[in-house]
């Protein structure tokens, strides 16, 4: 649901002010597919490096989240010269993962119609934010300064695979290795 026009019908945790240790991440982007497709590959790998491997559904979500908001952020918030900015938080205690995309275009925020409407059936594009509205468990934007606005959501991520029971033993992360500028999950080369 779109926090700038929801109706608080439960009290929700702010998550960010939680007082407990989180896991960041931060990088600048150039405002092009590439950078898109970039943002969407860095996030599924540090998400990776979290503790959430690449074929959980947790790490596949919030791929496609990133994805759809870094493609956003190139086609409605591209400003010659400008980046974007992705930023990752980790809140491990609850295992909830928030997404933020920032762009230089103020001046072009999301619809903050509740639910998101659907394009015409004719229309080939103006899926995205209903594909975030559908799978994060909140969404909005917010404008920290006069020359930025950051779109956001937030997605709770399965239980850490990696999460032991008594008596059972750890399993290392699974990590894709480089293969002429492939990745393979074979792990062989």
């Amino acid at each position: 649901m779109n926090d700038d026009i929801a109706h608080p019908t439960a009290a929700r945790p702010d998550l960010s002010q939680s007082t407990s240790l989180t896991e960041n991440f931060s990088i600048q982007l150039s405002t092009t597919p590439r950078g898109a497709r970039l943002a969407r590959h860095l996030a599924a790998g540090q998400i990776d490096g979290w503790g959430w491997p690449y074929d959980t559904e947790g790490n596949r979500t919030a791929a496609l989240l990133v994805a759809e908001l870094a493609t956003n952020a190139v086609q409605h918030g591209r400003v010659r010269g400008r980046d974007f900015r992705l930023r990752l938080t980790l809140y491990p205690e609850n295992a909830t993962l928030r997404i933020e995309l920032t762009d230089p275009r103020i001046d072009r925020r999301p619809p903050t119609v509740d639910p998101v409407q659907p394009p015409p059936p004719e229309v080939e594009s103006g899926r995205g934010l209903l594909l975030v509205e559908a799978l994060a468990t909140r969404w909005g934007t917010t404008c920290g300064d006069p020359y930025t606005k950051t779109v956001w959501c937030e997605v709770t991520l399965d239980k850490r695979p990696d999460a032991l029971t008594p008596g059972a033993t750890p399993t290392p992360p699974t990590r894709p290795q480089r293969l002429g500028g492939y990745r393979s999950r074979a792990g062989h080369g």
